[in-house]
């Protein structure tokens, strides 16, 4: 099953619906816990606040990706302005056990299983 990584940037001054809907958020992501890889919020810089989000959701196809997404609170109640979807394929880093082209065999292609 693939992964996609779903980037959300907020709306300007959504720092109180951020709020308003955060319990309702967690309680969502707990509820599709098995289906995200990772998520968090983005840290701005310049003053610490939470102005984006990421995700990387494992599902069938970008379709279900998306619904998954949709279903959030936060994306319901307005929070994010624009969001960018793309399926993602980690081949390096401890997530993935270290480096994925390690495990392919016949001129780079992958073994069956490995990354997926």
């Amino acid at each position: 099953m693939p992964d996609y990584l779903v980037i959300c940037r907020d709306r300007a001054g959504s720092d109180t619906a951020r709020r308003s809907h955060l319990r309702a958020h967690l309680a969502y992501v707990e509820q599709i816990i098995e289906r995200i890889r990772v998520a968090g919020p983005l840290v701005e810089e310049s003053d610490g606040g939470y102005r984006s989000s990421c995700f990387v959701y494992r599902a069938q196809n970008q379709a279900e990706a998306l619904a998954l997404l949709h279903a959030d609170p936060y994306f319901r109640a307005g929070v994010y302005t624009r969001t960018e979807i793309h399926e993602f394929r980690a081949v390096a880093g401890t997530w993935v056990g270290g480096c994925a082209w390690k495990d392919t065999v016949d001129g780079g292609r992958e073994k069956e299983g490995t990354h997926r």
